[in-house]
C-alpha cells in the first residue's frame, strides 16, 4: 500500500498515560522508529476514546493503571469499535504479573515500559498490524 507520492504510509500512533514523563518518553521512542508516525497523545483512558475517535491512529500505545477509566477498559471499548485500531498495552508489570483481565482486553500485545524501544515497537507491529496491511506494512524494521 502507497501514498499517493509513492511513499508508504506511516503508522499513525497515540500514546495514553497519565504520566507525562512516560508520554515524553513514548512519543520520542515512536518519532525514532522507521515508519511510525506520533498523532495524538491522551493522558486518561476518556480521552483516548475521543483520541481514538477524531484522529484515527493504527496502532495506540495504552497504559494499564490510571485514574478514572484505566487502560484495560479503555482497550475493550476502542477494540469493539468498527475497523479499531491495534492497541499495545503498556506498563510497569512484569508480564506474569499483569491484571487477569488484561487478557480478554482486546490488546495485541503488552510491553514493559522499561523494554520500550523503536526495534521492539517495530516487531510487535509486524506481528500484529491489521491482515488487511491497512496502516504501512512498511515499519517492519526500526
Amino acid at each position: 500500500m502507497t501514498g499517493p507520492d509513492g511513499a508508504r504510509p506511516s503508522v499513525r500512533v497515540i500514546v495514553v498515560d497519565d504520566q507525562r514523563p512516560f508520554r515524553v518518553a513514548a512519543a520520542a521512542v515512536v518519532r525514532r522508529a522507521a515508519g511510525f508516525e506520533l498523532v495524538g497523545e491522551a493522558p486518561s483512558g476518556e480521552d483516548a476514546l475521543g483520541a481514538v475517535a477524531e484522529l484515527g491512529p493504527d496502532l495506540v500505545l495504552m497504559d494499564i493503571n490510571m485514574p478514572g477509566m484505566g487502560g484495560i477498559a479503555a482497550t475493550r471499548a476502542i477494540t469493539a469499535g468498527e475497523h479499531p485500531p491495534v492497541v499495545f498495552l503498556c506498563s510497569t508489570y512484569q508480564a506474569r504479573d499483569l491484571p487477569v483481565d488484561a487478557q480478554d482486553s482486546g490488546a495485541a500485545a503488552y510491553i514493559d515500559k522499561e523494554e520500550l524501544a523503536s526495534d521492539l515497537l517495530a516487531r510487535l507491529w509486524a506481528e500484529h498490524r491489521p491482515a488487511d496491511g491497512a496502516a504501512s506494512a512498511s515499519a517492519t524494521t526500526g
